[in-house]
């Protein structure tokens, strides 16, 4: 069993930052790709960021060098620090991590969401 809980959405003003963690735990055995997607009201989930196992990342063109995604390792946990946020930046986000369990079986994972809203 594996579990991805997210958490540090909320209420923010237009240019404020917010900080989001996901904490991946259960029978794992590694966590290869983790990525932060997010979702507004009438449209499609969208990828927002990723970062390999190694630390490659990536980003979408629309948070480039306002948004930053981290990880730690030693304690299966993703960041997202979100800068300069803009009242279109308002969704619920999502963590999705791929996974091999102990069972040396691999699959993506989810996150149940945290709402992130910035008000202009």
């Amino acid at each position: 069993q594996v579990q991805l809980v997210e958490s540090g959405g909320g209420l923010v003003q237009a240019g404020g930052s917010l900080r989001l963690s996901c904490a991946a735990s259960g029978s794992i055995f590694r966590i290869n790709a983790m990525n932060w997607y997010r979702q507004a009201p009438g449209k499609q989930r969208e990828l927002v960021a990723g970062i390999t196992n190694n630390g490659s990342t990536n980003y979408a063109d629309s948070v480039k060098g306002r948004f930053t995604i981290s990880r730690d390792n030693a304690k299966n946990t993703v960041y997202l620090q979100m800068n300069s946020l803009k009242p279109e930046d308002s969704a619920v986000y999502y963590c999705r991590a791929d996974i091999t369990t102990t069972r040396l079986n691999t699959r993506a994972y989810w996150g149940q969401g945290t709402q992130v809203t910035v008000s202009s």
